[in-house]
């Protein structure tokens, strides 16, 4: 049986691969260069001075660093997780969803609402032991939230296996809460 050779010129070798690389490093580099900034695909630039439409001005948010959330940690600070402003009935509201800051493991999280009198109000105690994932004010005033807990204590904490869909909304003066759980996909 006689050896097959593979002529020099068919062999990948260093030389090769240092042009390969340098050829995908152009092409990304030029591809990045022809883009905008921000990554945002645009079209032909207008021949006129452009007019900016005037940007949404954002809710006044409560400096939640000056409000006492009624959590007690001891001696480690509130943590707040998530947050979110909108201005309801002329007024600015800021919903917060804190917990205490432990040095290992995610404790349960409370959610408050903190009106303009900085005041904060707990719409979901820490004692119900879910975590938020998600926050938000609809333009109808109600709050929207989802979070993750345990269906008994034997659950382990690392492994949350109810999804909770949670959502208050004003009657009269007070905040009526309502909750769906369901079961984590895969749990």
């Amino acid at each position: 049986m006689t050896e097959r050779r593979i002529p020099g010129h068919a062999r990948s070798g260093l030389k090769h691969w240092v042009l390969v690389a340098a050829g995908c490093a152009a092409v990304v580099g030029g591809a990045l260069g022809a883009t905008s900034a921000t990554g945002a695909v645009t079209a032909g630039q207008p021949t006129g001075d452009p007019v900016a439409a005037p940007a949404p001005e954002p809710a006044p948010e409560a400096d939640l660093s000056k409000v006492q959330l009624p959590l007690e940690c001891g001696p480690f600070p509130v943590a707040v997780s998530l947050k979110t402003s909108a201005v309801l009935d002329g007024k600015p509201l800021t919903v917060a969803a804190a917990h205490c800051q432990a040095d290992m493991g995610t404790p349960p999280d409370g959610v408050f609402l903190v009106g303009a009198d900085g005041a904060p109000v707990a719409l979901l105690p820490d004692s119900e032991g879910l975590t938020v994932t998600e926050l938000a004010i609809r333009s109808d005033g109600s709050i929207r939230g989802r979070a993750r807990g345990y269906s008994s204590p034997d659950v382990p904490r690392f492994s949350p296996d109810l999804e909770v869909e949670l959502s208050w909304k004003r009657s009269g003066g007070a905040w009526t809460k309502t909750e769906t759980k369901s079961s984590v996909q895969g749990a």
